[in-house]
């Protein structure tokens, strides 16, 4: 197996995953010269987007693990039939979704305590960017494959161009056409990243012919996606979930000051944490392939490198941050008590990104290798008793308002970070990679040895 450099993954993964964020960040920054509700209502929508978008998790997460251990133990033909299958399988949920979005956008929105304007606006932008989430589930799937094809600078390029888009929309269309100018940009942008990365894929990669592998429909390679995904994809939706629920909390106890300051807030400090979310992926990448070669030591070797590269950078991001704190805010709002209140918060973040950066390395390299049970399990303990119970008795109990509600999120975080760090350090993760170089489907051979915690 051809050795892979961890930065020569990551730099193209942390520009593409930025310009991706910044998709969403150009609509609230755009939407925040138009009403500042308006741009509050896009991530409140988001955040549904988030939630009901939990089945793109589960296939996405289980063929990149899946993808990356075959190629890495040599089955190139098993490799084929799982992309083909993830992207059959996101097209044929993300249609689904994106009917229920367009039926039932507004009570989804009412029932997280969004009313008034907020869910008028929100309520916009959701039916049109929820009702067209199938391109979202198609460019999610076909990136995937890309990425663990080592090709990531041909995804940083496709969202360069995205991004240009984008922008150039927003502003012709937002004056106009307001919230719902913004989504239609968001859409436009999606479908032609679509059409793009499809290019791609069937002049780099893959022939159209691979979907033919579906017939008769392969269902031990769906109950290993599964397998795998689910426990994923779970992890990742408590999180959201238990964001949601805060954002609920946000709505009904705080002052819209707070809410529109929590926005920002999570606007801004993306920033800090986009490097190690692109290391997380390049490792797990890397130790897909390691792994599924049975290169233990090595994989365990590269997770610890890539770790301690991720909190160097995130201790650099986060002193530049603090530093241009009011100059970054002063991009959303110039309202005084917003501006007040983001810049304590920023501040206090430093501590949320500490623990942030363990879970997003240590997590991805335990995906990797095929570990996918314990970050559920440690996510159902912390998420819910330390996020969210902790959110609501600091913000609402104890009176310490959005202050407090980030001194939960940061206990939550450190906590997690922490079980993942111990869990790596002590190896709990070895033997339970999915697929197997001696067996000749490459398949599980002990699915109850995975599910052991």
């Amino acid at each position: 197996m051809k050795k892979m450099n961890l930065f020569s993954l990551a730099w193209p993964i942390f520009i593409e995953t930025a310009l991706f964020m910044l998709l969403g960040m150009i609509d609230v920054w755009i939407l925040s010269g138009y009403d500042d509700l308006a741009a509050s209502a896009v991530g409140t929508a988001n955040q549904a987007v988030s939630i009901v978008t939990i089945v793109f998790n589960i296939i996405s997460t289980a063929s990149a693990v899946m993808i990356s251990q075959y190629l890495g133990a040599g089955k190139r033909e098993c490799a084929s039939q799982t992309a083909a299958l993830s992207i059959a399988l996101q097209l044929c949920f993300g249609i689904l979704i994106s009917l229920g979005f367009l039926l039932f956008h507004r009570p989804l929105l009412a029932l997280i305590g969004t009313d008034g304007r907020l869910l008028d606006f929100a309520g916009q932008y959701l039916s049109i960017v929820g009702g067209t989430i199938f391109l979202q589930a198609v460019m999610t799937a076909v990136s995937v494959i890309i990425r663990n094809h080592r090709l990531t600078k041909i995804m940083m390029y496709v969202s360069v161009g995205m991004n240009l888009l984008n922008t150039a929309l927003d502003l012709a269309l937002v004056p106009r056409m307001g919230v719902a100018g913004a989504a239609v940009a968001t859409c436009a942008c999606r479908l032609i990243g679509c059409v793009l990365l499809a290019a791609v894929l069937f002049v780099k990669i893959e022939k159209p012919s691979v979907f033919r592998t579906l017939i008769p429909f392969p269902i031990g390679q769906f109950g290993m996606m599964m397998k795998v995904g689910v426990p994923s994809a779970a992890e990742t939706f408590l999180y959201n979930l238990s964001q949601l629920v805060i954002t609920s909390i946000v709505l009904n106890c705080l002052s819209e000051n707070e809410l529109i300051a929590k926005t920002y807030v999570q606007s801004i400090t993306m920033l800090f944490y986009l490097c190690s979310l692109a290391i997380g992926q390049a490792s797990q990448i890397i130790i897909g392939h390691l792994v599924g070669a049975g290169k233990a030591d090595e994989a365990y070797r590269q997770g610890c490198r890539s770790h301690r590269a991720a909190l160097v950078i995130m201790a650099i991001t986060c002193t530049v941050g603090v530093v241009l704190r009011k100059p970054l805010i002063g991009l959303f709002t110039d309202n005084p008590e917003v501006v007040s209140v983001c810049g304590d918060i920023i501040m206090l973040n430093c501590i949320l990104e500490l623990g942030r950066t363990t879970n997003l390395v240590m997590i991805a390299c335990m995906r990797g290798a095929g570990d996918v049970y314990f970050p559920t399990a440690c996510a159902v303990f912390s998420n819910w008793l330390l996020s969210v119970l902790g959110s609501y008795l600091m913000a609402v109990v104890f009176g310490m308002g959005l202050y407090g509600m980030w001194i939960a999120l940061a206990a939550d975080e450190c906590v997690r970070g922490i079980l993942m760090l111990v869990r790596w350090k002590r190896g709990r993760w070895r033997g339970k990679r999915i697929v197997r170089p001696d067996t000749p489907d490459g398949n599980v051979v002990n699915l109850s040895k995975m599910s052991s915690t």
